[in-house]
């Protein structure tokens, strides 16, 4: 190794697979690496490095084990994105055998940080929206080359919630009335996100996932786990964010005007008969998507570890619970939410943090 990559693994997160990548940038792609560091990590097993070159350019190198996580898909709906005019990071250099990717560097500003900076939201929100309008419209053909957001996948997801969230973060034990009213439920959300129309789908377009780029555009990463599937998933990840919440009344507005960008691009096909249909797909979609995270992020402190997620179950919960009492089909299962979620959260919430290594 050479002295560069020598100064370079002088970190106290070095491991083997860092040591890997470091060689791999340095000796093998050839790279005058002053420094490279961690950018990120997500909620899987993929991390996130950024590479500062001495010549003052930087890229980011995705390290995804491939034990644990597939590069192919990553790839696949890169390219996809690309030719729909997304702007996703470009692709340098690829070794699919250990699982590394080099990769364009977007930046390290998120929206979320803007949007809570005054008179920001309208802009980043235009932006993003202009930008998922592009996913939708223009990648519409490509949702073919896309799995199928299908009963199996759907149902796979909600059930993280009764398993991971009510049983072993809220230490409920669900009566067979209790079990019975949630399949049912599952069971008609389900049937709800299958009606509506097809569309390439994120799957988790919001707030940590787009980038700020120069002239206030977006870029748009963490995308390799797109699925074809309904038109209101993208739009409620974006709107009814897990991590910024935002008056009911705001987030109408910018789903009415984001209907009324799709009908400027004659996707009649996609809008639904009226508005009020379309907010009704927005949020009967928004209820499957929150319940999946409220388990995923109570999976991902009690598998995982990682406890910060915690703080945003509240938020996650909320929007379940407002849009459940919304709709008459769902009025049983918001009456549950209340009586035996939402008094044990705050508790729970305590508990795993007391027990948290210091």
């Amino acid at each position: 190794m050479s002295s560069s990559a020598d100064s370079i693994n002088s970190r106290p997160w070095a491991d083997a697979r860092f040591e890997l990548l470091s060689l791999w940038v340095v000796q093998e792609l050839g790279h005058d690496a002053a420094e490279i560091g961690v950018a990120s990590a997500d909620a899987s097993f993929r991390r996130y490095f950024r590479v500062r070159l001495r010549d003052g350019r930087s890229f980011v190198v995705m390290d995804s084990p491939p034990a644990h996580e597939d590069i192919g898909p990553y790839l696949k709906v890169a390219t996809l994105l690309h030719a729909a005019g997304v702007h996703v990071p470009t692709v340098h250099a690829v070794d699919r055998e250990r699982g590394f990717v080099l990769l364009e560097d977007l930046g390290s500003t998120p929206f979320l940080p803007e949007l809570r900076r005054p008179g920001r939201a309208a802009v980043l929100y235009a932006a993003a929206l202009q930008t998922l309008e592009g996913i939708q419209v223009d990648g519409l053909s490509a949702a073919s080359e896309l799995p199928p957001y299908d009963t199996a996948a759907l149902r796979r997801e909600l059930g993280l919630m009764p398993e991971w969230f009510c049983g072993r973060h809220l230490q409920l034990e669900l009566d067979a009335t209790e079990r019975g009213l949630i399949e049912q439920a599952f069971l008609w959300l389900i049937d709800q996100a299958l009606a509506q129309p097809v569309v390439f789908v994120h799957r988790d377009y919001h707030s940590r996932n787009l980038m700020l780029l120069p002239g206030d555009a977006t870029g748009v990463i963490d995308f390799q786990d797109a699925l074809a599937g309904p038109v209101g998933y993208d739009l409620v990840s974006l709107l009814k964010d897990c991590y910024i919440g935002w008056p009911r009344a705001q987030v109408e507005t910018w789903v009415r005007e984001y209907r009324a960008r799709l009908l400027r691009r004659g996707s009649s096909a996609l809008c639904g008969r009226n508005d009020r249909e379309f907010l009704r797909w927005f949020d009967l979609i928004g209820v499957q998507r929150h319940i999946k995270v409220l388990g995923i992020f109570a999976r991902l402190w009690w598998r995982d570890g990682k406890i910060g997620y915690l703080d945003d179950l509240p938020l996650t919960l909320d929007y379940v619970r407002d849009s459940s009492a919304r709709y008459p089909e769902l009025r049983e299962f918001a009456l549950w939410l209340e009586r035996r979620v939402v008094p044990q959260l705050a508790i729970a919430n305590l508990r795993a943090k007391q027990a948290a290594p210091k």
